[in-house]
């Protein structure tokens, strides 16, 4: 199950972040996602969220301005940022059924860029505080990473490679998204898409779960049984009449409460070993006043989905035969 780690990551509790860039984390990121908290609620605005909506406004320009040194990252992220027009609602709507629309839709996805796509209902839960989402569906798509560049994680001024493949999977994701959202609209019903990296109404991991697309990994990234930790999300909301696909379970969860190799590969350790109290849900939580600093210093990071041991495509098979036999057993 092992292969050769980046040579140029540093080792675990060998980081120590440099004084100026602890002085931009001015509030603690635990407190506002909401660790503790034994009631449940919507998650305030966090760190990729405009600036005006967070104490982390010159922590997150440091992270652009480091992100930006890497060789090819800028015409990378170009494509993420780059929004498609949307076009106006029909006026004529299609009859069609959920479960026709909601199998075009898969179809329609799946032809653009998609490597996989779930739909679940709308829950108020996955709609950050101070924003409102009116449709009752999301559609959530997944970008699948290519392994070999993804594993070059974290880039730098000579390499660029691994941040380059983010930037990549971000405008995919954009751009299938936007496609996705037109053809509903076109279809006579409205829609409304939420590309990333930067973070708008819609939380994507909590519907991506719902949806059938995987489970929490210890790193608090999303684990597919198709590619792992090594996936980008994007959502579209719609109230396009659709069968959800429902949640899955194959041992990601299982296998996390035992796998360290992510918890000992986070150069800031800011993965822990257990499920914490968040917002009313016990679940898998990264510690952010250690990772923020980490990624903003390092031009990203990723360390963790590239080091997962589900991300490997050599070793995921096997990963999902021996959980299937115990969650059979």
């Amino acid at each position: 199950m092992t292969e050769p780690s980046n040579p140029r990551r540093p080792k675990r509790g060998t980081w120590i972040p440099k004084p100026e860039t602890l002085a931009l984390l001015r509030s603690s990121g635990n407190e506002i996602n909401g660790v503790g908290e034994s009631t449940t609620r919507r998650p305030s605005p966090f760190f990729w969220h405009p600036p005006d909506q967070h104490p982390w406004g010159d922590l997150q320009l440091l992270a652009r301005k480091n992100s930006r040194k890497c060789p090819g990252s800028t015409e990378a992220f170009q494509g993420a940022y780059t929004y498609p027009e949307l076009i106006p609602v029909a006026e004529t709507r299609n009859e069609s059924s959920p479960q026709e629309f909601a199998e075009a839709a898969k179809s329609f996805a799946f032809s653009h860029e998609a490597d996989d796509i779930g739909i679940a209902v709308m829950d108020p839960l996955y709609v950050f505080e101070g924003y409102t989402i009116n449709q009752p569906w999301v559609i959530v798509l997944a970008l699948a990473h290519n392994y070999e560049r993804l594993r070059e994680v974290p880039s730098d001024e000579t390499n660029g490679v691994g941040v380059c493949d983010v930037g990549d999977q971000y405008a995919r994701g954009t751009r299938t998204s936007y496609a996705l959202a037109n053809w509903i609209r076109s279809q006579g019903y409205h829609a409304d898409p939420y590309p990333g990296p930067m973070a708008g109404a819609l939380l994507l991991i909590p519907p991506a779960i719902a949806a059938g697309l995987g489970e929490l990994g210890k790193h608090g990234s999303l684990i597919s049984p198709r590619f792992g930790a090594g996936v980008r999300l994007a959502g579209v909301t719609t109230d396009l009449p659709l069968v959800p696909t429902g949640r899955i379970q194959f041992g990601a969860d299982e296998f996390c409460a035992t796998c360290q190799v992510c918890t000992q590969a986070c150069p800031p350790g800011a993965i822990a070993p257990n499920k914490q109290m968040v917002r009313g849900v016990e679940r898998w939580y990264v510690d952010f006043d250690k990772c923020i600093p980490y990624f903003a210093e390092a031009a990203s990071c990723g360390i963790c989905i590239a080091e997962c041991p589900w991300t490997r495509p050599a070793v995921r098979p096997k990963l999902l035969a021996t959980m299937a036999r115990r969650l059979g057993a």
